[in-house]
């Protein structure tokens, strides 16, 4: 777990921090827009990174005049794209380089090792569309 990950902060801190009332972040926990980390006896306790959660709510609100259901809607837009992001770094990882896909005989997709000329007879159709897919940032 990363240290901004780590929740430490009991609420009080956490709101300090953030500049907002204890109540306001109760309110955000239950709308479900900063949800804290709880302990055996219920307690939130906060990481950095949902003060810096926090603090972007705030922003939103008071500088863009977003309502806590845009907020709301936004803050999980910003998620989905993180994930697909750390996805889409795990999937080129693993294409080093680029590589050559082609549709085989039976229709599926086929990786066509480096160097290698696919035949006519090979391709399903008589366009012979042949794919060089390379990782963005890649040439």
């Amino acid at each position: 777990m990363a240290h901004d990950d780590v929740p430490h902060l009991v609420i009080s801190q956490a709101a300090a921090l953030a500049g907002m009332h204890p109540q306001t972040l109760r309110q955000y926990d239950r709308l479900g827009l900063v949800v804290p980390r709880r302990t055996v006896g219920r307690g939130r306790r906060y990481s950095n990174r949902d003060v810096v959660k926090l603090l972007e709510i705030q922003r939103l609100a008071q500088e863009e005049g977003v309502n806590l259901a845009g907020i709301k809607r936004i803050l999980a837009l910003e998620e989905k794209v993180e994930r697909l992001e750390r996805r889409l770094e795990t999937l080129a990882s693993r294409v080093e380089g680029g590589r050559v896909f082609a549709a085989g005989a039976s229709g599926d997709v086929v990786v066509v090792p480096r160097g290698r000329r696919v035949r006519r007879d090979e391709r399903t159709t008589t366009a012979g569309a042949l794919v060089l897919w390379r990782p963005s940032g890649r040439g």
